[in-house]
Protein backbone atom coordinates (compact mmCIF):
# COMPACT_ATOMS: atom_id res chain seq x y z
CA UNK A 1 0.00 0.00 0.00
CA UNK A 2 2.86 2.33 0.86
CA UNK A 3 4.53 1.64 -2.46
CA UNK A 4 1.34 2.45 -4.35
CA UNK A 5 0.96 5.76 -2.48
CA UNK A 6 4.56 6.65 -3.19
CA UNK A 7 4.09 5.86 -6.89
CA UNK A 8 0.95 8.05 -7.05
CA UNK A 9 2.77 10.96 -5.41
CA UNK A 10 5.61 10.67 -7.95
CA UNK A 11 3.20 10.64 -10.86
CA UNK A 12 1.38 13.69 -9.44
CA UNK A 13 4.65 15.58 -9.04
CA UNK A 14 5.68 14.79 -12.59
CA UNK A 15 2.31 15.89 -13.92
CA UNK A 16 2.59 19.15 -12.00
CA UNK A 17 6.07 19.73 -13.42
CA UNK A 18 4.86 19.01 -16.93
CA UNK A 19 1.95 21.43 -16.48
CA UNK A 20 4.36 24.23 -15.50
CA UNK A 21 6.49 23.76 -18.65
CA UNK A 22 5.60 25.88 -21.76
CA UNK A 23 3.62 24.20 -24.47
CA UNK A 24 5.69 23.01 -27.44
CA UNK A 25 5.51 25.21 -30.50
CA UNK A 26 4.22 24.06 -33.81
CA UNK A 27 6.77 23.15 -36.47
CA UNK A 28 5.30 25.90 -38.63
CA UNK A 29 6.36 28.64 -36.18
CA UNK A 30 9.44 27.45 -34.27
CA UNK A 31 11.10 29.66 -31.67
CA UNK A 32 14.61 30.63 -32.79
CA UNK A 33 17.22 30.01 -30.15
CA UNK A 34 19.23 32.97 -31.52
CA UNK A 35 18.23 36.62 -31.09
CA UNK A 36 19.60 38.86 -33.84
CA UNK A 37 21.39 41.98 -32.64
CA UNK A 38 20.57 45.44 -33.92
CA UNK A 39 21.94 45.76 -37.47
CA UNK A 40 21.93 49.56 -37.69
CA UNK A 41 25.70 49.63 -38.00
CA UNK A 42 26.13 47.22 -40.89
CA UNK A 43 26.91 50.18 -43.19
CA UNK A 44 28.52 52.41 -40.58
CA UNK A 45 30.87 52.65 -37.64
CA UNK A 46 29.29 53.90 -34.44
CA UNK A 47 30.76 57.13 -33.15
CA UNK A 48 31.69 56.75 -29.49
CA UNK A 49 32.16 60.40 -28.47
CA UNK A 50 33.00 61.07 -32.11
CA UNK A 51 35.59 58.28 -32.07
CA UNK A 52 35.87 55.28 -34.37
CA UNK A 53 38.44 52.61 -35.10
CA UNK A 54 39.99 51.62 -38.45
CA UNK A 55 41.25 48.06 -38.75
CA UNK A 56 44.80 47.34 -39.82
CA UNK A 57 43.60 45.29 -42.80
CA UNK A 58 41.96 48.30 -44.50
CA UNK A 59 43.88 49.42 -47.58
CA UNK A 60 41.50 52.20 -48.65
CA UNK A 61 38.49 53.77 -46.99
CA UNK A 62 35.96 56.40 -48.07
CA UNK A 63 34.13 57.97 -45.14
CA UNK A 64 31.06 60.19 -45.13
CA UNK A 65 30.30 62.58 -42.26
CA UNK A 66 26.89 64.31 -42.11
CA UNK A 67 26.78 67.63 -40.25
CA UNK A 68 24.50 70.60 -39.70
CA UNK A 69 23.64 72.65 -42.79
CA UNK A 70 26.16 75.39 -43.49
CA UNK A 71 28.58 74.45 -40.71
CA UNK A 72 32.34 74.30 -41.16
CA UNK A 73 33.98 71.07 -42.36
CA UNK A 74 35.01 68.59 -39.70
CA UNK A 75 38.56 67.94 -38.49
CA UNK A 76 39.97 64.42 -38.41
CA UNK A 77 42.41 63.39 -35.68
CA UNK A 78 44.69 60.42 -36.35
CA UNK A 79 45.56 57.84 -33.70
CA UNK A 80 48.93 59.57 -33.15
CA UNK A 81 47.20 62.92 -32.50
CA UNK A 82 48.02 64.60 -35.83
CA UNK A 83 45.13 66.44 -37.48
CA UNK A 84 43.74 66.58 -41.02
CA UNK A 85 41.95 69.78 -42.05
CA UNK A 86 39.88 70.27 -45.15
CA UNK A 87 41.83 73.41 -46.04
CA UNK A 88 45.24 71.67 -45.85
CA UNK A 89 47.35 70.73 -48.84
CA UNK A 90 46.68 67.06 -48.47
CA UNK A 91 49.48 64.65 -49.21
CA UNK A 92 49.10 61.84 -51.68
CA UNK A 93 46.54 59.32 -50.52
CA UNK A 94 44.00 61.80 -49.07
CA UNK A 95 41.05 63.28 -51.00
CA UNK A 96 38.49 65.58 -49.37
CA UNK A 97 35.19 66.91 -50.69
CA UNK A 98 33.01 69.19 -48.56
CA UNK A 99 29.43 70.26 -49.17
CA UNK A 100 26.89 72.30 -47.22
CA UNK A 101 25.67 69.20 -45.33
CA UNK A 102 28.46 66.62 -45.45
CA UNK A 103 32.16 65.84 -45.82
CA UNK A 104 33.43 62.96 -47.92
CA UNK A 105 37.00 61.86 -47.22
CA UNK A 106 38.93 59.16 -49.05
CA UNK A 107 42.12 57.85 -47.42
CA UNK A 108 44.53 55.32 -48.89
CA UNK A 109 46.42 53.15 -46.39
CA UNK A 110 44.91 54.84 -43.32
CA UNK A 111 46.68 54.61 -39.96
CA UNK A 112 45.19 51.71 -37.96
CA UNK A 113 43.72 52.50 -34.57
CA UNK A 114 41.20 54.92 -32.98
CA UNK A 115 40.35 58.06 -34.97
CA UNK A 116 38.30 61.07 -33.91
CA UNK A 117 36.04 63.44 -35.88
CA UNK A 118 35.60 66.94 -34.50
CA UNK A 119 32.78 69.11 -35.83
CA UNK A 120 29.06 69.92 -35.62
CA UNK A 121 27.76 66.58 -36.84
CA UNK A 122 24.10 65.61 -36.82
CA UNK A 123 22.71 64.08 -33.61
CA UNK A 124 23.25 60.33 -33.64
CA UNK A 125 25.55 60.68 -36.64
CA UNK A 126 27.82 57.83 -37.60
CA UNK A 127 30.72 57.45 -39.93
CA UNK A 128 29.41 55.92 -43.15
CA UNK A 129 32.01 53.79 -44.88
CA UNK A 130 31.31 54.01 -48.62
CA UNK A 131 32.56 50.85 -50.27
CA UNK A 132 30.39 49.77 -53.24
CA UNK A 133 27.27 51.87 -53.83
CA UNK A 134 24.89 50.39 -56.40
CA UNK A 135 21.47 51.27 -57.77
CA UNK A 136 19.04 48.36 -57.65
CA UNK A 137 16.24 49.35 -60.05
CA UNK A 138 13.15 47.74 -61.52
CA UNK A 139 13.84 46.34 -64.98
CA UNK A 140 12.71 48.20 -68.07
CA UNK A 141 9.69 46.78 -69.93
CA UNK A 142 10.35 44.55 -72.90
CA UNK A 143 7.94 46.55 -75.10
CA UNK A 144 8.49 50.33 -75.11
CA UNK A 145 7.60 53.14 -77.51
CA UNK A 146 9.24 56.35 -78.60
CA UNK A 147 7.55 59.21 -76.73
CA UNK A 148 6.50 57.04 -73.79
CA UNK A 149 6.69 58.16 -70.13
CA UNK A 150 7.59 55.32 -67.72
CA UNK A 151 7.74 55.30 -63.92
CA UNK A 152 10.23 52.92 -62.25
CA UNK A 153 11.44 52.61 -58.65
CA UNK A 154 14.86 51.81 -57.22
CA UNK A 155 16.87 51.80 -54.00
CA UNK A 156 20.53 52.15 -53.13
CA UNK A 157 22.79 49.58 -51.54
CA UNK A 158 26.24 49.84 -50.01
CA UNK A 159 28.25 46.62 -50.03
CA UNK A 160 25.02 44.79 -50.78
CA UNK A 161 23.10 46.27 -47.81
CA UNK A 162 20.31 48.87 -48.11
CA UNK A 163 21.39 52.41 -47.26
CA UNK A 164 19.24 53.81 -44.46
CA UNK A 165 20.64 57.34 -44.43
CA UNK A 166 17.97 59.72 -45.74
CA UNK A 167 20.64 62.39 -46.16
CA UNK A 168 22.54 60.18 -48.58
CA UNK A 169 20.21 61.28 -51.42
CA UNK A 170 22.10 64.62 -51.45
CA UNK A 171 25.40 62.81 -52.00
CA UNK A 172 24.65 60.77 -55.11
CA UNK A 173 23.26 61.51 -58.56
CA UNK A 174 21.39 58.65 -60.19
CA UNK A 175 20.90 58.79 -63.96
CA UNK A 176 20.03 56.45 -66.80
CA UNK A 177 21.56 57.07 -70.21
CA UNK A 178 20.74 55.40 -73.51
CA UNK A 179 23.64 54.72 -75.89
CA UNK A 180 23.00 53.91 -79.53
CA UNK A 181 24.25 50.51 -80.61
CA UNK A 182 24.96 52.06 -84.04
CA UNK A 183 23.18 49.23 -85.75
CA UNK A 184 22.62 50.32 -89.38
CA UNK A 185 19.36 48.38 -89.46
CA UNK A 186 17.72 50.84 -87.01
CA UNK A 187 16.73 54.50 -87.27
CA UNK A 188 18.97 55.67 -84.42
CA UNK A 189 22.17 54.71 -86.22
CA UNK A 190 24.82 57.33 -85.38
CA UNK A 191 22.60 59.13 -82.83
CA UNK A 192 24.22 60.77 -79.79
CA UNK A 193 23.68 59.39 -76.29
CA UNK A 194 20.54 60.53 -74.47
CA UNK A 195 19.92 60.95 -70.70
CA UNK A 196 16.37 59.59 -70.32
CA UNK A 197 15.84 59.49 -66.53
CA UNK A 198 16.99 60.77 -63.14
CA UNK A 199 16.09 58.97 -59.93
CA UNK A 200 14.87 61.25 -57.13
CA UNK A 201 13.75 60.79 -53.50
CA UNK A 202 12.35 64.27 -52.85
CA UNK A 203 8.59 63.73 -53.10
CA UNK A 204 8.38 65.65 -56.37
CA UNK A 205 7.33 64.57 -59.84
CA UNK A 206 6.44 60.88 -59.78
CA UNK A 207 8.20 60.23 -56.44
CA UNK A 208 5.57 59.34 -53.84
CA UNK A 209 7.21 60.06 -50.46
CA UNK A 210 10.30 62.19 -49.74
CA UNK A 211 13.27 60.73 -47.86
CA UNK A 212 11.79 57.22 -47.66
CA UNK A 213 14.77 55.54 -49.28
CA UNK A 214 12.76 54.72 -52.41
CA UNK A 215 14.05 56.52 -55.50
CA UNK A 216 11.65 57.08 -58.40
CA UNK A 217 12.78 57.48 -61.99
CA UNK A 218 10.66 59.18 -64.64
CA UNK A 219 11.78 57.93 -68.05
CA UNK A 220 11.01 60.42 -70.82
CA UNK A 221 11.59 58.40 -73.99
CA UNK A 222 11.04 61.29 -76.37
CA UNK A 223 13.95 60.07 -78.47
CA UNK A 224 14.40 58.37 -81.83
CA UNK A 225 13.19 54.81 -82.08
CA UNK A 226 15.79 52.11 -82.60
CA UNK A 227 18.17 49.87 -80.67
CA UNK A 228 19.63 51.36 -77.48
CA UNK A 229 21.94 50.20 -74.69
CA UNK A 230 20.86 51.38 -71.15
CA UNK A 231 23.61 52.56 -68.79
CA UNK A 232 22.77 53.07 -65.09
CA UNK A 233 25.15 55.55 -63.48
CA UNK A 234 25.74 56.31 -59.76
CA UNK A 235 27.87 59.44 -59.36
CA UNK A 236 29.42 60.72 -56.13
CA UNK A 237 31.97 63.49 -55.62
CA UNK A 238 34.69 60.84 -55.34
CA UNK A 239 33.83 58.27 -57.98
CA UNK A 240 31.26 57.03 -60.49
CA UNK A 241 29.81 53.56 -60.83
CA UNK A 242 28.25 52.37 -64.10
CA UNK A 243 26.21 49.31 -64.94
CA UNK A 244 25.52 48.49 -68.60
CA UNK A 245 22.35 46.53 -69.35
CA UNK A 246 21.46 44.40 -72.34
CA UNK A 247 20.42 46.27 -75.53
CA UNK A 248 16.72 46.90 -76.06
CA UNK A 249 14.53 48.00 -78.96
CA UNK A 250 12.47 51.20 -78.75
CA UNK A 251 9.49 50.92 -81.08
CA UNK A 252 8.09 53.86 -83.09
CA UNK A 253 5.17 55.83 -81.70
CA UNK A 254 2.15 53.54 -82.26
CA UNK A 255 -0.50 56.30 -82.52
CA UNK A 256 -1.58 57.13 -86.10
CA UNK A 257 -3.27 60.49 -86.83
CA UNK A 258 -5.04 61.44 -90.06
CA UNK A 259 -7.47 64.14 -91.17
CA UNK A 260 -10.54 64.28 -93.39
CA UNK A 261 -10.93 67.85 -94.58
CA UNK A 262 -14.18 69.79 -94.65
CA UNK A 263 -16.63 68.14 -97.04
CA UNK A 264 -18.97 71.13 -97.14
CA UNK A 265 -20.51 70.81 -93.68
CA UNK A 266 -18.00 73.17 -92.00
CA UNK A 267 -16.17 70.45 -90.04
CA UNK A 268 -12.84 68.62 -90.26
CA UNK A 269 -12.68 65.09 -88.89
CA UNK A 270 -9.59 63.95 -86.96
CA UNK A 271 -9.07 60.17 -87.00
CA UNK A 272 -6.96 58.51 -84.28
CA UNK A 273 -5.81 54.91 -84.67
CA UNK A 274 -2.98 52.75 -83.29
CA UNK A 275 -0.70 49.95 -84.37
CA UNK A 276 -2.97 47.13 -83.27
CA UNK A 277 -0.18 44.58 -83.29
CA UNK A 278 1.37 46.40 -80.31
CA UNK A 279 -1.50 48.28 -78.60
CA UNK A 280 -4.93 47.19 -77.39
CA UNK A 281 -7.27 49.58 -79.25
CA UNK A 282 -10.09 48.98 -76.73
CA UNK A 283 -8.02 50.56 -73.94
CA UNK A 284 -7.11 53.75 -75.84
CA UNK A 285 -7.93 57.08 -74.16
CA UNK A 286 -7.06 60.45 -75.69
CA UNK A 287 -6.52 63.86 -74.15
CA UNK A 288 -5.51 66.66 -76.52
CA UNK A 289 -5.53 70.28 -77.61
CA UNK A 290 -6.22 71.94 -80.96
CA UNK A 291 -4.59 75.24 -81.90
CA UNK A 292 -6.56 77.10 -84.58
CA UNK A 293 -4.92 79.33 -87.22
CA UNK A 294 -6.01 82.46 -85.31
CA UNK A 295 -4.25 81.26 -82.13
CA UNK A 296 -7.29 79.98 -80.21
CA UNK A 297 -6.79 76.72 -78.28
CA UNK A 298 -9.50 74.12 -77.69
CA UNK A 299 -9.14 71.06 -75.40
CA UNK A 300 -10.85 67.76 -76.05
CA UNK A 301 -10.94 64.22 -74.66
CA UNK A 302 -12.04 60.85 -76.04
CA UNK A 303 -12.86 58.25 -73.39
CA UNK A 304 -15.02 55.82 -75.35
CA UNK A 305 -13.90 52.21 -75.23
CA UNK A 306 -14.35 50.44 -78.55
CA UNK A 307 -12.50 48.69 -81.32
CA UNK A 308 -13.28 51.50 -83.79
CA UNK A 309 -11.02 54.33 -84.90
CA UNK A 310 -11.45 57.34 -82.62
CA UNK A 311 -12.91 60.42 -84.34
CA UNK A 312 -13.10 64.06 -83.27
CA UNK A 313 -14.76 66.88 -85.22
CA UNK A 314 -12.97 70.23 -85.62
CA UNK A 315 -14.96 73.31 -86.63
CA UNK A 316 -13.68 74.91 -89.83
CA UNK A 317 -14.03 78.48 -88.55
CA UNK A 318 -10.69 79.71 -89.90
CA UNK A 319 -8.48 79.02 -92.90
CA UNK A 320 -4.83 78.21 -92.33
CA UNK A 321 -2.75 75.68 -90.39
CA UNK A 322 -4.35 73.64 -87.60
CA UNK A 323 -2.08 72.00 -84.98
CA UNK A 324 -3.10 68.99 -82.86
CA UNK A 325 -1.17 67.80 -79.76
CA UNK A 326 -2.42 64.76 -77.85
CA UNK A 327 -1.45 62.45 -74.99
CA UNK A 328 -2.56 58.83 -75.33
CA UNK A 329 -3.27 56.36 -72.52
CA UNK A 330 -3.79 52.65 -72.93
CA UNK A 331 -2.36 49.16 -72.62
CA UNK A 332 0.12 47.22 -74.67
CA UNK A 333 -0.78 43.82 -76.06
CA UNK A 334 0.93 42.23 -73.04
CA UNK A 335 -1.29 44.21 -70.63
CA UNK A 336 1.12 46.94 -69.46
CA UNK A 337 -0.33 50.43 -68.95
CA UNK A 338 1.42 53.24 -70.78
CA UNK A 339 1.39 57.03 -71.11
CA UNK A 340 2.38 58.28 -74.54
CA UNK A 341 3.34 61.75 -75.71
CA UNK A 342 2.33 61.85 -79.38
CA UNK A 343 4.26 64.17 -81.75
CA UNK A 344 2.40 67.26 -82.96
CA UNK A 345 0.15 66.75 -86.00
CA UNK A 346 -0.74 69.66 -88.34
CA UNK A 347 -2.88 70.12 -91.44
CA UNK A 348 -3.84 72.98 -93.79
CA UNK A 349 -7.36 74.27 -94.42
CA UNK A 350 -7.63 76.29 -97.65
CA UNK A 351 -10.37 78.60 -98.88
CA UNK A 352 -12.72 76.90 -101.38
CA UNK A 353 -11.98 79.45 -104.18
CA UNK A 354 -8.24 79.02 -103.86
CA UNK A 355 -8.57 75.28 -103.65
CA UNK A 356 -10.78 75.19 -106.79
CA UNK A 357 -8.36 77.49 -108.64
CA UNK A 358 -5.43 75.31 -107.71
CA UNK A 359 -7.27 72.22 -108.93
CA UNK A 360 -8.17 73.91 -112.22
CA UNK A 361 -4.59 75.06 -112.81
CA UNK A 362 -3.34 71.58 -112.03
CA UNK A 363 -5.87 70.07 -114.47
CA UNK A 364 -4.89 72.54 -117.22
CA UNK A 365 -1.20 71.86 -116.71
CA UNK A 366 -1.82 68.15 -116.86
CA UNK A 367 -3.85 68.54 -120.06
CA UNK A 368 -1.08 70.58 -121.70
CA UNK A 369 1.52 68.04 -120.71
CA UNK A 370 -0.53 65.21 -122.10
CA UNK A 371 -1.12 67.12 -125.35
CA UNK A 372 2.56 67.91 -125.79
CA UNK A 373 3.50 64.30 -125.16
CA UNK A 374 0.95 63.02 -127.70
CA UNK A 375 2.13 65.57 -130.29
CA UNK A 376 5.74 64.61 -129.84
CA UNK A 377 4.93 60.92 -130.15
CA UNK A 378 3.08 61.29 -133.47
CA UNK A 379 5.20 61.27 -136.65
CA UNK A 380 4.78 64.34 -138.90
CA UNK A 381 6.41 65.10 -142.30
CA UNK A 382 6.66 68.73 -141.31
CA UNK A 383 8.41 67.94 -138.09
CA UNK A 384 11.72 69.33 -139.36
CA UNK A 385 10.22 72.43 -141.01
CA UNK A 386 10.83 75.46 -138.84
CA UNK A 387 7.64 77.11 -137.71
CA UNK A 388 7.65 80.85 -138.16
CA UNK A 389 7.23 82.73 -134.99
CA UNK A 390 5.09 85.85 -135.20
CA UNK A 391 6.31 88.52 -132.88
CA UNK A 392 3.66 91.03 -132.10
CA UNK A 393 4.99 94.55 -131.85
CA UNK A 394 3.88 96.61 -128.99
CA UNK A 395 4.86 99.91 -127.52
CA UNK A 396 4.79 101.16 -124.03
CA UNK A 397 2.21 103.81 -123.30
CA UNK A 398 3.61 107.30 -123.46
CA UNK A 399 4.02 108.99 -120.18
CA UNK A 400 1.81 112.06 -119.76
CA UNK A 401 3.57 115.31 -120.43
CA UNK A 402 4.29 117.21 -117.34
CA UNK A 403 2.79 120.67 -116.90
CA UNK A 404 5.70 123.16 -117.15
CA UNK A 405 3.74 126.22 -116.04
CA UNK A 406 4.32 125.75 -112.29
CA UNK A 407 8.04 125.26 -112.88
CA UNK A 408 8.29 128.46 -114.96
CA UNK A 409 6.47 130.49 -112.32
CA UNK A 410 8.78 129.21 -109.61
CA UNK A 411 11.89 130.02 -111.67
CA UNK A 412 10.68 133.59 -112.36
CA UNK A 413 9.92 134.11 -108.71
CA UNK A 414 13.43 133.04 -107.78
CA UNK A 415 14.94 135.43 -110.33
CA UNK A 416 12.91 138.33 -108.96
CA UNK A 417 13.98 137.60 -105.43
CA UNK A 418 17.65 137.35 -106.38
CA UNK A 419 17.48 140.60 -108.37
CA UNK A 420 15.87 142.42 -105.47
CA UNK A 421 18.59 141.27 -103.12
CA UNK A 422 21.32 142.45 -105.52
CA UNK A 423 19.72 145.91 -105.92
CA UNK A 424 19.32 146.30 -102.18
CA UNK A 425 22.96 145.45 -101.59
CA UNK A 426 24.11 147.87 -104.30
CA UNK A 427 22.08 150.81 -102.91
CA UNK A 428 23.39 150.09 -99.48
CA UNK A 429 27.00 150.28 -100.66
CA UNK A 430 26.41 153.57 -102.52
CA UNK A 431 25.03 155.19 -99.42
CA UNK A 432 28.01 154.00 -97.43
CA UNK A 433 30.44 155.46 -100.00
CA UNK A 434 28.76 158.88 -100.01
CA UNK A 435 28.97 159.08 -96.25
CA UNK A 436 32.75 158.58 -96.46
CA UNK A 437 33.33 161.40 -99.07
CA UNK A 438 33.66 159.17 -102.03
CA UNK A 439 31.50 159.13 -105.08
CA UNK A 440 30.81 156.14 -107.15
CA UNK A 441 29.28 156.25 -110.55
CA UNK A 442 27.79 153.24 -112.04
CA UNK A 443 28.52 153.12 -115.74
CA UNK A 444 25.72 151.39 -117.55
CA UNK A 445 26.52 150.12 -121.04
CA UNK A 446 24.85 152.19 -123.74
CA UNK A 447 22.86 150.32 -126.25
CA UNK A 448 22.21 152.12 -129.52
CA UNK A 449 19.03 150.97 -131.15
CA UNK A 450 18.85 151.20 -134.97
CA UNK A 451 16.52 153.91 -136.28
CA UNK A 452 14.35 153.72 -139.35
CA UNK A 453 16.50 156.27 -141.24
CA UNK A 454 19.71 154.38 -140.73
CA UNK A 455 18.00 151.23 -141.92
CA UNK A 456 16.91 152.87 -145.16
CA UNK A 457 20.45 154.17 -145.75
CA UNK A 458 21.86 150.72 -145.23
CA UNK A 459 19.41 149.27 -147.75
CA UNK A 460 20.40 151.89 -150.34
CA UNK A 461 24.03 151.09 -149.94
CA UNK A 462 23.38 147.45 -150.45
CA UNK A 463 21.47 148.18 -153.69
CA UNK A 464 24.31 150.35 -155.03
Amino acid sequence: MLKISTLLLAITACASAWAQQPAPTSPANPVSPITMLDDRYLNSIQLLQNRFRIDHEVDEITMLFFREYGTAPIVLVRPDGSKIFQSDNHPEGIEWYDDATYDMVKITRPMPGPWQAVGQMLPGSRVMVVSDVQLVAEPLPSLMFSGEIIKLKAHLTNAGKPIEYNEFRDVVELTVEFLSTNNPNFTNFGTDSQVVARYEDNGMGMDEYPNDGVFTGQFNLNITEGQWKPVYRVSTPMYTREEVKEPLVLHPNPVILSIQNDQGDGRHRLHIDVNRELVDINSLLVDGKIRYPNGDVQSFSITDSSAQVREHEILNIEYGVFRVKITAYGKTIDGRDFILDVPEFSFLSEEPELAALDSELSADAETLNNASESTASEASPLADVPVPVVVEEFSLPEEPKQNLLPMILVANSLLLVIGGVVIWLTLGRNKGAKSNGFKFKLAMPSIKLPTRKSKQKKDAEEEA
